[in-house]
């Protein structure tokens, strides 16, 4: 379906839950985040029925996160009859890695093509800091489990924070050269109020350029990223600009909350509830969120916030 700009919408993002097994800083509060009731939340049905809502209007291609997906019990068989609904051709999950080695071969199986997986560090006390709770080689254990399962693709996301990992780009970006991976910069979005992350936080995509002369740019693959390769590398360097050069004209996702609003824009308060309707009802609810897409997300920077309305752990990262 095309937006009221032209834009063939063909992407939907849905995060399965707002609960994870690490308090990213960037993310979601140290806390986590305040226990709901299961009716409030999409059940695995109503999730279903979404996607088949969706496809029918032309989504293509779907990408499952959190919070943590991983942490969803039924993540499996959510992820087996999502890549079964006619018309999907792909189905893709974003995770901190850490429960893979449980759950890698099954997910593979049940049909998601492409992992992306989250690292900011390579630093394990820089990683135990950004993460609140984590441990660096939880992370390894999940990639290894990725790669030995076989996935079409996996790529590893990390957030360029000034005065935290900026200093670590040459290193993330030779995990290209050690796996067969994609490393990919994201500059961090305004979202949270977090006085840690005040205006030298920002750090602009240029940076990792600056910081790799040898990178050879390579065609796009369809995706957001500006594609970058080392010289012998086995996967590609992608650099996400949201802030310093968005890519709004070319958007073609929309995005499901876990208690089932659909957001047509990340940074937009816009919501529309698909929670408690039925097929018809969510693709006419579609059909409304993707005409209200807007032109553009605002700017954003260290004084323009975000007009979100909720942390990245409530929306999908």
């Amino acid at each position: 379906m095309f937006d009221k700009l032209g834009r063939d919408i063909t992407y939907l993002r849905i995060s399965l839950t707002d609960k994870c097994n690490l308090r990213c800083r960037y993310c979601m509060p140290a806390e986590g985040v305040c226990r709901r009731s299961h009716h409030e939340m999409m059940n695995e049905d109503e999730i279903v029925t979404a996607v088949e809502a969706a496809a029918s209007l032309g989504i293509r291609k779907v990408r499952l996160t959190g919070g943590e997906p991983l942490v969803k019990k039924n993540i499996v068989s959510i992820c087996r009859r999502v890549a079964a609904v006619e018309g999907i051709r792909e189905v893709c999950l974003t995770t901190n890695g850490i429960l893979l080695p449980q759950l890698g071969t099954q997910l593979r199986e049940a049909g998601v093509k492409r992992l992306n997986l989250s690292l900011d560090t390579l630093n394990p006390q820089k990683y135990a800091y950004i993460t609140r709770i984590g441990k660096l080689e939880q992370f390894h254990r999940g990639l290894e489990a990725a790669l030995e399962a076989g996935f079409e693709k996996v790529k590893i996301n990390a957030v360029l924070i000034g005065g935290f990992n900026d200093d670590e780009i040459k290193t993330l970006a030779n995990l290209t050269m050690m796996y067969p991976v994609d490393m990919r910069f994201i500059e961090l979005m305004p979202i949270q109020d977090h006085d840690e992350f005040g205006e030298g936080a920002y750090v602009p995509y240029s940076r990792v350029l600056e910081q790799l002369p040898e990178a050879i740019a390579v065609p796009p693959d369809g995706g957001v990223a500006k594609l970058y390769r080392l010289p012998g590398a086995k996967g590609n360097i992608g650099l996400i600009s949201p802030i310093s050069a968005h890519f709004c004209g070319e958007c073609n996702r929309i995005r499901l909350t876990a208690d089932g609003k659909l957001k047509p824009c990340l940074h937009a308060p816009d919501e529309f509830s698909l929670k408690g309707l039925d097929f018809e009802g969510m693709k006419a609810v579609f059909e409304q969120a993707i005409r209200n897409k807007p032109a553009w997300h605002g700017d954003l920077d260290a004084v323009n916030r975000s007009r979100a309305g909720r942390n990245m752990n409530e929306i999908g990262g």
